[in-house]
């Protein structure tokens, strides 16, 4: 080969590889947001937990921010969600508990539904995935839905998602070995399963290999890709070969309830949480392959606290699932609501730091919409956190704020170091009921000493921010705070 012809060659590779880089750099970046099911604060090795190996997030959050002061939508399931994709809180969230709209449409009958959905998002709710879509993001969620079935407005299809796979039904997802799971409207028969302890199929692992084929099929373009696992919620399942590693766990006399009984559960819950961080190895891995690395952001984080063992879940004691905090899921107290968030984004956020910025569910809406470029709808509640995420000093918002009918009927405010709450909301008979309990979260993280008494004009100012933060739903209504009817 001639001199003209190497010098040829070469300057046509370094022109590609200069319209690559400009490319990769004018490009929107991708956004891959993992959310774990029932996942506790502590329950990661990188936020202290010491029994279960998490060995890809405890990297992830080397090499990323780790925050210690967020929070999720609600205290269960499905407000959750609703929080995360809209962008509003519970006191202007549609869906504020969980629950299904009593029957199912015909659409939905004609599809071969088995479970019935959740209350379905209406229409006119914005999700995250369409305000995507405005730049021309490839969207798909896989793993569990929650907010309304196929053939009603919640159909996650007709709220921006290109792809949609997995539990579309909250009930249906409290088996990991299903007979069938969901790929947009169609039934996918899942071999071996017969929703018993044991198949030849486990869904969180489908949900790992759609995902990657998300990736690949969509490299070209900027993708967002929401991953709500399915575990650890219950019911305790987990292939034998994840469970091996566990194989000297103890399990003294602890009494297993719940749906299945497993016969290992510290062990076989352990091993849930390995084997979704293993998937979530095998994500990032083919990240990486792809040479998307340095522009996708990832997050992962939980819906809610970690359960409690009389439906079947963790024995949250045992691992010190929320160690420190009272309260676990359904409570608005810190252990019900306090979630790990880990952000990695190479080149923009400083590897292996640590954030104590207030931030919760509502305030991803706009992060994302600020990491894409685009304008977020008008009435959400969240803020963009981008500032913190690159290293820039941001005020902290005036309040985060929590409302929930279920488990007594709750109501929550922080205030920078200040936390309000409210109980029995739903139970007006009972002493004390709606009283304010306050709490100094800086001194006592643990909420273990009210000092309302003490500070009357803090009670007053987080009643004032309860006020004006709640809206009345016809759907979900708390009489002591808007009337009996």
């Amino acid at each position: 080969m001639n001199r003209f012809l190497i010098a040829s060659v070469s300057t046509v590779v370094l022109l590609v590889t200069a319209i690559s880089s400009s490319f990769a750099a004018e490009r929107a970046p991708n956004i891959v947001f993992i959310l774990a099911d029932d996942l506790g604060y502590c329950e990661l090795g990188s936020y202290g937990q010491q029994k279960i190996k998490t060995p890809n997030l405890d990297q992830l959050a080397k090499e990323g921010m780790r925050f210690t002061d967020f929070y999720c939508g609600n205290a269960v399931c499905a407000p959750s969600r609703c929080v995360l994709l809209t962008g509003k809180h519970g006191g202007h969230a549609y869906i504020r508990d969980n629950g299904d709209p009593g029957q199912m449409l015909p659409e939905t009958k004609a599809l071969g539904a088995e479970f019935p959905g959740q209350n379905p998002i209406p229409d006119e709710e914005v999700t995250i995935a369409e305000v995507l879509k405005q730049k021309g993001y490839a969207t798909a969620a896989i793993g569990k839905w929650g907010l309304g079935h196929f053939g009603t407005t919640g159909d996650p299809n007709k709220q921006g998602f290109d792809l949609f796979y997995g539990f579309n039904c909250q009930r249906h997802a409290h088996n990991h070995y299903p007979k069938y799971l969901w790929r947009n409207r169609e039934k996918q028969a899942q071999p071996g399963n017969d929703r018993t302890l044991h198949g030849d199929t486990y869904s969180q692992s489908q949900f790992r290999d759609v995902a990657i084929e998300f990736i690949e099929a969509n490299s070209d373009k900027p993708f967002f890709l929401y991953l709500p696992f399915a575990v650890p919620h219950l019911s305790i399942q987990v292939p034998n070969e994840d469970l091996e590693q566990y194989a000297d766990m103890q399990e003294d006399d602890y009494k297993h309830r719940g749906y299945l009984q497993h016969p290992k559960p510290h062990a076989g819950y352990a091993a849930m949480i390995t084997h979704m961080d293993h998937d979530i190895g095998a994500i990032l891995e083919t990240i990486e392959k792809k040479g998307l690395a340095d522009n996708t952001v990832v997050l992962f984080s939980s819906d809610n606290g970690p359960t409690y063992d009389r439906l079947g879940g963790s024995d949250s004691d045992f691992f010190a699932s929320a160690d420190g905090f009272k309260g676990l899921k359904g409570s608005l107290y810190e252990g019900g609501i306090r979630v790990p968030l880990i952000v990695r984004w190479p080149g923009h956020v400083k590897p292996d730091s640590v954030s104590h910025h207030l931030a919760a569910f509502y305030d991803l809406m706009p992060t994302f919409a600020d990491i894409a470029g685009v304008k977020t709808p008008e009435g959400i509640d969240g803020t963009s956190f981008l500032p913190t995420l690159l290293g820039k000093q941001q005020k902290e918002p005036d309040y985060l704020y929590w409302e929930f009918r279920a488990y007594s009927g709750q109501q929550a405010v922080r205030m920078g170091d200040w936390k309000a709450i409210r109980q029995n909301m739903m139970r007006p008979k009972v002493a004390g009921a709606g009283k304010l309990e306050l709490y100094n979260l800086k001194d006592d993280p643990s909420e273990s000493k009210d000092v309302a008494a003490e500070h009357p004009a803090i009670v007053a100012q987080a009643e004032a921010a309860m006020q004006e933060a709640h809206t009345p739903s016809e759907l979900f209504r708390i009489p002591m705070l808007d009337g009996k009817k």
